[in-house]
This record gives structure tokens, C-alpha cells and sequence, in this order.
């Protein structure tokens, strides 16, 4: 039998969407904004990431204007932040030990993306602390397939979905 606590966990209002895509084509390089991308079993195809459990990286799209308004200023621009693919509409914090459907791709959600030191030069002074709690999150691959922006993003267990 499932806890109360356990369905409410696994609840989810709506789908989210891919609203952004990027690609590092090699450490330190210029990130370069997609339209679509094929997720490989060791990442994005022209990615230079990591396999395993942070084969892909993901930010909340929300969380943009969290991190500007740390810093004083407006949204971050998502390519600065260095991640994969930015989701809007599903919390991800939320997702955290499950699979989720990117697109044609399942991924699981391994833990957080921390930020690294290079975001004070990125972001300025305290840029490393306002993305703290709002890096994003690494995700292994499952089930390799392409990505396109607006692409549905939903957790592959329905469990307390009509409860």
C-alpha cells in the first residue's frame, strides 16, 4: 500500500516543456543555443559533458529570474549558467531519484548541479552564492532519442496522478 505522502509526492499538476537547449561543444568554450538535439547514452550528441549520472543537465526555467533578482538585475541568460536544457512548468526539485520523459528521451534525475567557481567571473561578485539551491540538476541517461524545444517534459510514473 502507498502512504498518502508518497502520492502526494508523486503528484505533478501539468507537464513542463523544453524551453531551452544548449550545447558545449568543449570545457570553457561559448555555449551554443539549439533548436533541437539528440540525447546519446553519454549525453548530448556535440555536448563536451560527463556520462553517467551527469550525462545531462537541466535547470529550472523559473529559477532565471530567482538568480537575476540575488544579483540585482533581471533574468539570467540561460547559456551563461552553462547547463543542457532549461525546463519551465515542472519543478524538477520535486523529481529528484525519478525518470522523466525529455522529448523522446527518458532521463533520471541523479541529484543536484552545483555551481562552480567560475560563476563569480560569469556573474559577477556573489554570483556563485545566488545560483546556491537554483544550479539545476544531472541527470542520467535511460533512454537515449532527440529533444526539441517545446518538447513535453513529464515524469514516467503516473503513480498518483487520479488520486
Amino acid at each position: 500500500m502507498v502512504s498518502v505522502l508518497k502520492r502526494m509526492q508523486a503528484r505533478w499538476a501539468q507537464p513542463g516543456r523544453v524551453d531551452w537547449i544548449g550545447l558545449r561543444p568543449e570545457r570553457l568554450a561559448a555555449v551554443v543555443p539549439v533548436d533541437r538535439a539528440e540525447i546519446g547514452t553519454n549525453g548530448l550528441s556535440g555536448d563536451h559533458g560527463r556520462p553517467g549520472k551527469r550525462a545531462v543537465t537541466l535547470l529550472q526555467a523559473e529559477h532565471l529570474a530567482a538568480i537575476g533578482a540575488y544579483l540585482g538585475q533581471g533574468p539570467v541568460a540561460p547559456e551563461t549558467l552553462r547547463r543542457n536544457i532549461v525546463v519551465a512548468g515542472l519543478n524538477l526539485s520535486a523529481l529528484r531519484g525519478r525518470r522523466v520523459q525529455i522529448g523522446a528521451a527518458v532521463v533520471e534525475i541523479t541529484g543536484p548541479c552545483a555551481p562552480c567557481s567560475r560563476m563569480e567571473t560569469a556573474l559577477g561578485h556573489g554570483g556563485y552564492s545566488a545560483l546556491r539551491g537554483h544550479g539545476g540538476w544531472c541527470a542520467a541517461v535511460i533512454d537515449p532519442g532527440p529533444v526539441a524545444l517545446n518538447d513535453p517534459v513529464t515524469p514516467t510514473e503516473p503513480l498518483g496522478q487520479d488520486d
